[in-house]
Protein backbone atom coordinates (compact mmCIF):
# COMPACT_ATOMS: atom_id res chain seq x y z
CA UNK A 1 0.00 0.00 0.00
CA UNK A 2 2.83 2.38 0.82
CA UNK A 3 4.38 1.88 -2.62
CA UNK A 4 1.19 2.28 -4.64
CA UNK A 5 -0.99 4.79 -2.81
CA UNK A 6 -0.85 8.43 -3.86
CA UNK A 7 2.23 10.41 -4.81
CA UNK A 8 4.80 10.50 -2.04
CA UNK A 9 8.41 9.57 -1.41
CA UNK A 10 7.91 5.81 -1.89
CA UNK A 11 5.22 5.64 -4.56
CA UNK A 12 5.45 3.68 -7.78
CA UNK A 13 3.45 5.64 -10.33
CA UNK A 14 3.05 2.82 -12.83
CA UNK A 15 1.12 0.54 -10.46
CA UNK A 16 -2.54 0.91 -9.48
CA UNK A 17 -3.29 1.33 -5.80
CA UNK A 18 -3.06 -1.89 -3.81
CA UNK A 19 -5.13 -0.50 -0.93
CA UNK A 20 -8.20 -2.64 -1.53
CA UNK A 21 -6.10 -5.78 -1.81
CA UNK A 22 -4.15 -4.93 1.33
CA UNK A 23 -7.35 -4.68 3.37
CA UNK A 24 -8.75 -7.90 1.88
CA UNK A 25 -5.49 -9.77 2.46
CA UNK A 26 -5.24 -8.43 6.01
CA UNK A 27 -8.66 -9.93 6.73
CA UNK A 28 -7.69 -13.21 5.08
CA UNK A 29 -4.18 -13.66 6.42
CA UNK A 30 -3.81 -11.67 9.64
CA UNK A 31 -5.52 -12.88 12.79
CA UNK A 32 -5.74 -9.71 14.90
CA UNK A 33 -8.59 -7.36 14.11
CA UNK A 34 -6.47 -4.38 15.17
CA UNK A 35 -4.81 -4.59 11.74
CA UNK A 36 -7.93 -2.97 10.24
CA UNK A 37 -7.74 0.37 12.10
CA UNK A 38 -3.94 0.42 11.84
CA UNK A 39 -4.13 0.04 8.06
CA UNK A 40 -6.82 2.73 7.84
CA UNK A 41 -4.63 5.11 9.84
CA UNK A 42 -1.72 4.28 7.52
CA UNK A 43 -3.84 4.96 4.41
CA UNK A 44 -5.07 8.24 5.89
CA UNK A 45 -1.55 9.27 6.88
CA UNK A 46 -0.32 8.56 3.34
CA UNK A 47 -3.12 10.67 1.88
CA UNK A 48 -2.62 13.54 4.30
CA UNK A 49 1.15 13.37 3.87
CA UNK A 50 0.80 13.52 0.09
CA UNK A 51 -1.58 16.45 0.41
CA UNK A 52 0.76 18.29 2.79
CA UNK A 53 3.67 17.69 0.41
CA UNK A 54 1.62 19.13 -2.43
CA UNK A 55 1.82 15.97 -4.52
CA UNK A 56 -1.97 15.48 -4.57
CA UNK A 57 -4.86 17.92 -4.51
CA UNK A 58 -7.76 17.91 -2.08
CA UNK A 59 -9.99 16.25 -4.71
CA UNK A 60 -10.28 12.99 -2.74
CA UNK A 61 -10.06 14.59 0.69
CA UNK A 62 -13.70 15.51 0.88
CA UNK A 63 -16.56 15.14 3.37
CA UNK A 64 -17.03 11.66 1.88
CA UNK A 65 -13.61 10.43 3.05
CA UNK A 66 -15.32 8.67 5.96
CA UNK A 67 -16.94 6.29 3.43
CA UNK A 68 -13.51 4.74 2.91
CA UNK A 69 -13.57 3.42 6.48
CA UNK A 70 -16.70 1.41 5.68
CA UNK A 71 -15.35 0.28 2.30
CA UNK A 72 -12.08 -0.87 3.83
CA UNK A 73 -13.94 -2.62 6.65
CA UNK A 74 -16.01 -4.49 4.06
CA UNK A 75 -12.82 -5.57 2.29
CA UNK A 76 -11.29 -6.73 5.57
CA UNK A 77 -14.51 -8.60 6.42
CA UNK A 78 -14.55 -10.22 2.97
CA UNK A 79 -11.01 -11.44 3.54
CA UNK A 80 -12.00 -12.70 6.98
CA UNK A 81 -14.93 -14.63 5.48
CA UNK A 82 -12.66 -16.10 2.82
CA UNK A 83 -10.18 -17.24 5.48
CA UNK A 84 -12.88 -19.61 6.75
CA UNK A 85 -13.45 -20.96 3.22
CA UNK A 86 -9.83 -21.28 2.14
CA UNK A 87 -8.06 -24.58 1.68
CA UNK A 88 -4.66 -25.06 0.12
CA UNK A 89 -6.21 -26.54 -3.02
CA UNK A 90 -7.13 -25.38 -6.52
CA UNK A 91 -10.80 -26.10 -5.85
CA UNK A 92 -10.81 -23.06 -3.55
CA UNK A 93 -10.37 -20.64 -6.50
CA UNK A 94 -14.10 -20.39 -7.33
CA UNK A 95 -14.79 -19.54 -3.69
CA UNK A 96 -12.12 -16.86 -3.79
CA UNK A 97 -13.56 -15.45 -7.02
CA UNK A 98 -17.08 -15.28 -5.57
CA UNK A 99 -15.91 -13.64 -2.35
CA UNK A 100 -13.79 -11.15 -4.32
CA UNK A 101 -16.70 -10.15 -6.58
CA UNK A 102 -19.10 -9.78 -3.64
CA UNK A 103 -16.57 -7.91 -1.53
CA UNK A 104 -15.44 -5.64 -4.36
CA UNK A 105 -19.07 -4.83 -5.15
CA UNK A 106 -19.81 -3.78 -1.57
CA UNK A 107 -16.56 -1.82 -1.29
CA UNK A 108 -17.22 -0.11 -4.62
CA UNK A 109 -20.74 0.92 -3.63
CA UNK A 110 -19.49 2.26 -0.29
CA UNK A 111 -16.39 4.09 -1.50
CA UNK A 112 -17.45 5.31 -4.92
CA UNK A 113 -21.10 5.74 -3.98
CA UNK A 114 -20.14 7.61 -0.84
CA UNK A 115 -17.88 9.87 -2.87
CA UNK A 116 -20.47 10.40 -5.61
CA UNK A 117 -23.24 11.38 -3.23
CA UNK A 118 -21.42 13.04 -0.31
CA UNK A 119 -18.19 14.61 -1.60
CA UNK A 120 -19.80 17.75 -2.95
CA UNK A 121 -17.71 17.37 -6.11
CA UNK A 122 -20.65 16.49 -8.36
CA UNK A 123 -23.53 18.92 -8.78
CA UNK A 124 -26.87 17.20 -8.27
CA UNK A 125 -25.64 13.59 -7.99
CA UNK A 126 -28.30 11.07 -8.92
CA UNK A 127 -28.55 7.32 -8.59
CA UNK A 128 -28.87 7.14 -12.37
CA UNK A 129 -25.63 9.11 -12.77
CA UNK A 130 -23.82 6.83 -10.34
CA UNK A 131 -25.09 3.66 -12.02
CA UNK A 132 -23.97 5.00 -15.40
CA UNK A 133 -20.38 5.22 -14.09
CA UNK A 134 -20.22 1.64 -12.80
CA UNK A 135 -19.37 -0.04 -16.14
CA UNK A 136 -16.52 2.42 -16.63
CA UNK A 137 -14.86 2.20 -13.21
CA UNK A 138 -15.95 -1.02 -11.46
CA UNK A 139 -14.17 -3.49 -13.79
CA UNK A 140 -10.84 -1.75 -13.19
CA UNK A 141 -11.37 -1.78 -9.42
CA UNK A 142 -12.30 -5.49 -9.46
CA UNK A 143 -9.43 -6.35 -11.80
CA UNK A 144 -6.87 -4.55 -9.67
CA UNK A 145 -8.16 -6.23 -6.51
CA UNK A 146 -8.19 -9.67 -8.16
CA UNK A 147 -4.73 -9.17 -9.64
CA UNK A 148 -3.07 -8.23 -6.37
CA UNK A 149 -4.94 -10.87 -4.34
CA UNK A 150 -4.21 -13.54 -6.97
CA UNK A 151 -0.52 -12.62 -6.98
CA UNK A 152 -0.39 -12.69 -3.18
CA UNK A 153 -2.02 -16.11 -2.93
CA UNK A 154 0.18 -17.45 -5.76
CA UNK A 155 3.28 -16.28 -3.89
CA UNK A 156 1.88 -17.79 -0.70
CA UNK A 157 1.32 -21.13 -2.47
CA UNK A 158 4.86 -21.08 -3.88
CA UNK A 159 6.28 -20.27 -0.46
CA UNK A 160 4.26 -22.99 1.25
CA UNK A 161 5.23 -25.47 -1.45
CA UNK A 162 8.90 -24.60 -1.12
CA UNK A 163 8.90 -24.79 2.66
CA UNK A 164 6.89 -28.02 2.64
CA UNK A 165 9.33 -29.52 0.13
CA UNK A 166 12.25 -28.47 2.33
CA UNK A 167 10.64 -30.07 5.38
CA UNK A 168 10.00 -33.32 3.49
CA UNK A 169 13.61 -33.41 2.30
CA UNK A 170 14.86 -32.87 5.85
CA UNK A 171 12.60 -35.65 7.18
CA UNK A 172 13.84 -38.15 4.57
CA UNK A 173 17.54 -37.31 4.93
CA UNK A 174 19.48 -39.87 7.02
Amino acid sequence: MVATRGQHFASVDALPSASWAVFFLAGALLRPMWALPVLFVLATALDLGSYAAGTITDWCLSPAYWALAFAYASLWLGGHVYRGLHMDAWRTLPRLALVLVATASVAYLLSKGGYWFFSGRYPDPTLEGFIARIPTYYPRALGTLAGYVGAAFALRALWRGATLGTRRTEEVAP
